[in-house]
């Protein structure tokens, strides 16, 4: 048998979920364009598309906001738990950590009927946002902000996190990024929480296994890893040149390439022209400068080879117009791909939740002789 490495090529499951033509560079989430998603939807009717299958109606749309409102503020002693948390800690290892401490909580832990786990699923999902805020207020020595169930998820996320109440403007740019970050096929977190939750545990402890999946620079944090580089290019002027070495010695250009596509990430289309509105609207025109000049330059060599700007690209200029430190950027990538993640457990548990139990091939000795510990000195 030929081994996949990476699993690469490996089918282990139906979905309707997502679909990626990494080819032709498009993503659907239940058949529908990225693209229309992040330009007329929101993060709600998102997030009821990829637990339902299906968009809502105008009431259940009401409904399922709502409800996901209700659903935001924490236990008082979650939150004083947070503040014994180390203050270094990185804000990932933060939310793993609150996760698990969340599902200690549950009376219900162990309840993973389809019932239980839709509603302990909109519970991480409107959650998710209250907990990364908190540890951001807590990192900048402020208390935490409780959430407000008047405004959107997105632009609550804001308010939760900066401690004023964002512009329209700004609510619209968060709430297409959560669009876009919120489910991306089986990529290493999405498979880690299925492969978690195939063996029948807890909802809570699939959720911190894919939060602690995502939390790797390469597959989350890559979005932190393109802002570094911004930093160390420092101006527009220098960035061809930098390009040019990095290239002539064989280094990754970061935010460039992605497993899956071999054309222009859609996501990326769409956060390029939310990178370029920071860039007119909101001062943030040499980052954005910058990553122009590192598309066009990297593109004469990588573009022929299939390597294009992924979805890292744009969106640390985005996130950091919106007030997050570098940091953060992966959490925020957290509160979006919760849905996802929520989303295909439940998918995976209707289908049969078969249990992972992938092989290898071997490749070591056999019949090796025991050699008593005296012999061996």
């Amino acid at each position: 048998m030929e081994v996949a490495r990476g699993l690469e090529g490996v089918l282990f499951t139906e979905s309707r979920m997502c679909y990626i033509d990494g080819q032709q560079g498009k993503l659907y989430y239940y058949g529908i364009p990225i693209q229309e998603l992040a330009e007329k939807s929101s993060f709600e009717e998102t997030t009821f598309l990829l637990l339902h299958g299906r968009l809502p109606r105008r009431q259940e749309l009401e409904e399922f906001s709502a409800a996901l409102a209700r659903r935001r503020a924490l236990p008082a002693h979650l939150l004083e738990s947070f503040k014994r948390y180390p203050v270094s800690a990185h804000p990932m290892s933060f939310l793993r950590t609150a996760v698990s401490e969340f599902g200690m909580l549950d009376p219900t832990e162990g309840d993973i009927s389809r019932e239980a786990l839709y509603e302990k699923g909109l519970d991480l999902i409107a959650k998710f946002a209250t907990i990364v805020a908190a540890n951001k207020r807590l990192k900048e020595g402020k208390e935490p902000i409780p959430p407000r169930e008047d405004l959107s998820h997105a632009a609550n996320f804001l308010y939760m996190a900066n401690g004023v109440e964002p512009s329209p403007e700004q609510a619209r740019l968060m709430d297409a990024a959560l669009i876009l970050h919120a489910e991306h096929g089986f990529n290493a977190s999405t498979f880690t929480a299925i492969a978690a939750f195939s063996t029948e545990t807890d909802l809570y402890s699939a959720i911190t296994a894919a939060v602690a999946s995502l939390k790797g620079p390469r597959h989350g944090g890559a979005n932190e890893a393109v802002m570094r580089m911004i930093q160390e290019i420092g101006t527009p002027e220098r960035a061809r040149e930098w390009v040019r070495e990095k290239l002539a010695k064989k280094e990754r250009i970061m935010g460039m390439g992605h497993r899956v596509y071999k054309a222009f990430d859609p996501r990326a289309g769409v956060l390029e022209k939310l990178a370029r509105l920071v860039a007119e609207k909101h001062g943030h025109s040499k980052e954005y400068q910058i990553l122009k000049i590192v598309e066009e330059e990297a593109g004469k060599v990588l573009n022929p080879r299939g390597i294009y700007p992924n979805v890292d690209f744009y969106s640390g200029v985005v996130y950091s117009d919106l007030g997050f430190s570098l940091e953060f950027f992966t959490p925020i990538f957290a509160v979006a791909r919760i849905s996802g993640w929520v989303g295909h457990i439940l998918e995976y548990q209707e289908l049969d939740n078969r249990l992972l139990r992938p092989g290898a091939k071997y490749v070591g000795e056999l019949d090796v002789p025991y050699v008593p510990l005296e012999a061996r000195e």
